[in-house]
């Protein structure tokens, strides 16, 4: 994509430029449909159950070693009976039987390419292209013009097979993430993701659930892109050493920590805060609990002041929450209301808040936790939170209106919660409020993360195609609690269908709600660190230089809103900005 800026002394050309996109080696992708799960890590205890079907047999493995393929295999749906081994020669064939299978790529079309491109096919108006080095295959994806640009192929998916995956990746310079996403009937699924680099060759381990059977198109899907400048004069001519700067504004992935009252008197808590994240959502500020503590007298001043505090270090703000379906969470003279009085309450809670506020917010957590609990649904009939939502739309339809849901990601055994309830309870709303633009909040408190589960979940949940943010991340305390943060944000932020997240370690005094990321001086723990090298990673820093013999200056940088200025000798600076 070529960007034409006729300006006063100084004609920029920017050329958006995508890194070729690798895939590779050996098996490049597989999935199987077979009722056995095979992963790199298993190879091991596969080798063990070979070696232990008879006592005479000994498993040869040389003729895989170094080449034991990036594949997936599949576990059977829910109605898929586990085979049954009745005689160790019967095993050992069953399982030599399920290992070639998988070597051979499960029901991907020449996994080795040893066809050529056979199968095979660009995606996303970019060009493939087989290579060799060394002896390894390899397809590479060039001409890439969109994050989609890459290679895919079109398979064939069974509804409720639990599918895994895995391919080597590697990027022709510097390193991005990489995701695999499977574009089927019902929706996009996610496949996994990993941060490939440059002169290696990463493994991308995940998998999905299919929700449908039917066709399938894989393709994978890069965050981040290249742009290239070109600095020229008037008449075209080319402007060497020219000095450039570009500045990232804001990222085109909101990544924020909820804040409360305790950051408006702490300087080091401000200062830690603010040189970190913008976007946020007010821990309790905002619930009616807190700003209406007795019938009629409304006290906003504490919501106030961080809605100050976020707009002056421009951080955005997340409405969090209208009113929330718990019953232990309602101010307390709710409780001995009359129907009509509740119902009067509720409207003037709705039009108070969400007019105070209006055009100041990016969301709104509309009628939290509506899965789990059902205290105004009790009291005013099934149709309560449609009612809700479709005068919070009346209010403010500046932006969209939330539903605040925990366990749908976190806990596969929660069916409160689970994704095919969530988008039950969403389409009721969508029939009562029919004009609201509703979105998909998922809270995200875990204790032991199941990845798997977490990104089948999104995918279905996506087939929705209304926004998604992760509102209330944290996990549980524990040995491994800084390791489980990590791999939820890298899971979520690689997602592409996922549109924000908030960490929920809001500091206090005496103890967060669950997780902190800093001690009592703003020191970072684990956590800390943790949230602190994905943001490295995944902002773009501030970049200075200069333009080479040709003019041309080269960066990758993350999707968002830059800041370009440049600067020659034979002309004044220019400054423009640009969105990758």
């Amino acid at each position: 994509m070529y960007l034409r800026l006729p300006l006063p002394e100084l004609v920029l050309e920017a050329l958006k430029r995508r890194p070729v996109l690798i895939l590779s080696p050996s098996t490049a992708v597989a999935v199987s449909r077979r009722r056995y799960r095979l992963s790199l890590r298993d190879w091991g205890g596969l080798r063990r159950q070979l070696s232990r079907a008879t006592e005479s047999t000994r498993v040869d493995a040389s003729r895989l070693q170094g080449r034991v393929p990036a594949t997936a295999t599949a576990t059977g749906g829910a109605s898929g009976a586990s085979e049954t081994i009745r005689t160790d020669p019967d095993r050992r064939r069953l399982l030599w039987r399920r290992l070639e299978r998988q070597r051979r790529g499960g029901i991907v079309v020449n996994p080795e390419l040893d066809t050529g491109l056979e199968g095979w096919e660009a995606y996303g108006n970019t060009k493939i292209e087989l290579r060799e080095l060394a002896g390894n295959k390899f397809i590479a994806a060039h001409a890439r013009n969109q994050p989609c640009g890459s290679i895919s192929q079109k398979l064939s998916l069974q509804r409720q097979m639990h599918y895994s995956f895995s391919a080597w990746i590697q990027v022709s310079e510097g390193n991005e993430s990489v995701a695999a996403v499977f574009k089927t009937a019902t929706g996009f699924k996610h496949a996994g993701a990993v941060v490939a680099e440059s002169k290696c060759w990463s493994m991308l381990k995940g998998g999905f659930t299919s929700d449908s059977t039917g066709p399938a198109e894989l393709y994978f899907e890069i965050r981040k892109s290249n742009v290239r400048i070109q600095a020229v004069d008037k008449q075209n001519n080319p402007l060497s050493n020219a000095t450039i700067s570009i500045q990232q504004k804001r990222p085109g992935f909101p990544i924020g920590c909820a804040m409360n009252k305790n950051i408006l008197t702490n300087p080091a808590y401000q200062n830690w805060f603010t040189s970190r994240f913008r976007v946020t959502t007010f821990e309790d500020e905002m619930k009616w609990y807190s700003t209406e503590r007795s019938p009629g007298h409304e006290d906003y001043s504490s919501a106030d002041a961080l809605l100050s505090f976020a707009q002056r270090h421009n951080i955005a703000v997340r409405g969090h929450n209208v009113v929330w379906d718990d019953p232990k969470y309602q101010p307390g003279w709710l409780y001995s209301l009359s129907r009509t009085d509740l119902s009067k309450a509720i409207i003037q809670r709705v039009k108070s808040l969400m007019s105070r506020y209006k055009g100041q917010l990016i969301a709104w957590d509309v009628v939290n936790e509506n899965l789990h609990f059902s205290f105004f649904e009790s009291r005013l009939g099934n149709q309560a939170s449609g009612d809700i939502y479709r005068l919070a739309q009346t209010v403010d339809s500046s932006v969209p209106l939330f539903l605040n849901e925990y366990n749908t990601i976190e806990d596969s055994r929660d069916g409160a919660a689970a994704p095919a309830k969530y988008l039950q309870k969403l389409r009721q709303i969508q029939g009562l409020a029919r004009n609201a633009r509703l979105g998909i909040g998922l809270e995200s408190h875990f204790d032991t993360p199941n990845l798997p589960y977490m990104r089948a979940a999104i995918d279905t949940l996506a087939a929705i195609r209304l926004p998604i943010w992760l509102t209330e991340v944290d996990v549980q305390s524990g040995p491994n609690q800084a390791r489980y943060l990590e791999q939820i944000l890298m899971e979520a932020h690689s997602h592409p269908k996922v549109d924000g997240i908030v960490i929920w370690a809001a500091w206090r005094p005496y103890g967060c709600y669950r997780m902190c990321l800093t001690d009592n001086d703003f020191r970072n723990l684990a956590t800390g660190n943790v949230v602190d090298n994905l943001l490295r990673q995944w902002r773009s820093e501030a970049l200075f230089g200069s333009t080479d013999s040709e003019g041309f200056f080269e960066a990758s940088l993350f999707h968002g809103d830059y800041e370009v200025n440049i600067t020659h000798s034979s002309s004044s600076s220019v400054t423009f900005q640009i969105t990758v």
